[in-house]
């Protein structure tokens, strides 16, 4: 194929703004991923469970204290029954029923008592439990929202930077001849780059010094042949720097 050796060197800005544009791709997909922000949603979805089981053994705590208190009042109801019964009783073996089960009552409301205290303990220790938990879990997702945000903001401007690559690739493209930009969407297309420059006996797109088998083929070559890397497979541009 022959090209103008001006045209041949368009393809360059071509090249770097296709490499700009796969560039922003891959900075694109790498924010949407976020592996930040998957830490801190898996760090939440942790805390999640961990306050829902707390959760649990403060309405399971709240659920015995409600219990322990009941039985307390019922047995303080009785308690004051049998009070009345026995300041009204003229029967010594009423009394002595009553006195006794009165005894037992008050031993009864003692230990209800005790365990009232003890499961109180243990309410404070899980609402305390489920405050450290929720203030972890704000903190978490106050992380993850501001980082969504900073993620969001990047990614509109790099969206932004690529629109305008795009154009400014569509604009530098169109200078270039249909069947050259043919041969460089090809070869870009199979092997990563449609065009490479000869700089200083170095082709840039594989960073490989021409042979000097190579650079002899490459010197032989008029100024419009289109010249293919012989590593990269990129159309070699030559220029005045390319040592020939």
């Amino acid at each position: 194929m022959k090209a103008a050796p001006e045209d041949q060197v368009i393809l360059l800005d071509v090249q770097r703004l296709d490499n700009d544009i796969t560039r922003i791709a891959h900075r694109i997909s790498s924010l949407q991923k976020g592996d930040r922000l998957t830490e801190l949603a898996t760090a939440a979805a942790k805390l999640r469970s961990e306050l829902a089981a707390a959760t649990g053994d403060v309405e399971d705590a709240e659920r015995d204290l409600a219990r322990l208190e009941s039985d307390t009042a019922t047995a303080q109801a009785r308690v004051t029954r049998d009070t009345t019964l026995l300041a009204n009783s003229s029967s010594t073996k009423d009394s002595a029923g009553l006195q006794s089960e009165l005894d037992s009552l008050q031993r009864r409301i003692g230990d209800l008592e005790t365990s009232e205290l003890e499961v109180m303990e243990q309410l404070d220790v899980f609402r305390a439990r489920v405050g450290d938990i929720e203030a972890k879990l704000a903190d978490a997702e106050a992380a993850r929202n501001a980082l969504v945000s900073e993620r969001d903001t990047e990614i509109g401007r790099l969206e932004n930077d690529r629109a305008s690559a795009v154009q400014a690739r569509a604009d530098v493209a169109a200078k270039v001849p249909d069947d050259l930009l043919a041969l460089y969407e090809r070869q870009r297309a199979r092997y990563g780059f449609g065009a490479s420059l000869l700089q200083g006996g170095v082709s840039t797109a594989s960073g490989v010094t021409l042979t000097g088998a190579d650079l002899q083929t490459v010197r032989r070559a008029a100024p419009d042949d289109v010249v293919l890397c012989p590593d990269s497979e990129a159309i070699l541009v030559r220029t005045a720097e390319s040592g020939l």
